[in-house]
């Protein structure tokens, strides 16, 4: 079996699904915060991106116990600057880190409130986790990080954005004119250019029209398969998961 863009449709769809129930849950208890703060709390609308990650491996014959996907299961890894980090989805088999994923979104109405915030964690996780692979923390073969991330398509999301004129120090211009599905694009791009992870997946969706849009082709989902197959393809030959 192989994991379809089939597959993949049907979990985008599913994820929107999943995440509107625990906005509403989140509502009627009168705890959720700005933009999608309350299905972020709630923890579940990644569970079918992560299951589809999962499949990967599952196919290509890695045992259920070493793909983890729940906290439960013991998500952490080690760090460099910091002791530990949970990852979303964790790949380990004969003492090798075989894959980490990071699953992200961002959605509306504010999409300024955690702009930053998205932009630092991808950063953070993948640069701590890559220095302490050079300091011998991951044995066996070289990590392999991937990054899969959601944009609300809103029309707030697709407005270009202003950039501030007081710094006295001005922005690179590829940054002028850009909307925050622009903004991703470029930090997407950059992140698999700079070697930062090994595969992105960068999508806008919405509730309302839950069919992916891949704003940019190498960040798209067949680009991002190929990557995950590639990492799996290369261990078969040495040896994983046997």
């Amino acid at each position: 079996m192989t994991v379809t863009r089939q597959d993949f449709e049907e979990a985008i769809a599913k994820y929107w699904g999943v995440k509107d129930t625990q906005n509403n849950s989140s509502k009627i208890k009168g705890s959720v915060g700005a933009g999608t703060a309350g299905a972020v709390r709630g923890g579940k609308h990644f569970d079918v991106i992560a299951d589809l990650i999962s499949k990967f491996f599952l196919d290509a014959g890695y045992p259920k116990e070493s793909i983890r996907t729940k906290r439960s299961d013991g998500l952490m890894l080690p760090g460099y600057y910091r002791p530990q980090k949970q990852w979303d989805v964790v790949v380990t088999l004969h003492g090798t880190l075989v894959a980490a994923f990071e699953l992200k979104a961002l959605g509306g109405p504010s999409f300024g409130n955690n702009y930053n915030n998205r932009v630092e964690e991808a950063l953070g996780s993948a640069v701590d986790l890559r220095r302490a692979a050079l300091a011998e923390l991951y044995p066996g073969e070289k990590p392999w990080l991937g990054y899969f991330f959601i944009m609300e398509d809103h029309e707030k999301s697709r407005t270009p954005v202003r950039l501030e004129s007081k710094s006295g120090l001005s922005p690179e211009s590829v940054w002028h004119k850009t909307s925050y599905q622009d903004r991703f694009g470029i930090f997407c791009k950059r992140l698999l250019e700079e070697s930062i992870y090994d595969s992105v997946c960068y999508i806008t969706s919405s509730k309302e029209s839950p069919h992916p849009k891949e704003p940019i082709s190498g960040l798209n989902w067949n680009h991002f398969r190929a990557g995950v197959n590639a990492r799996i393809n290369y261990l078969a030959d040495l040896g994983f998961p046997n």
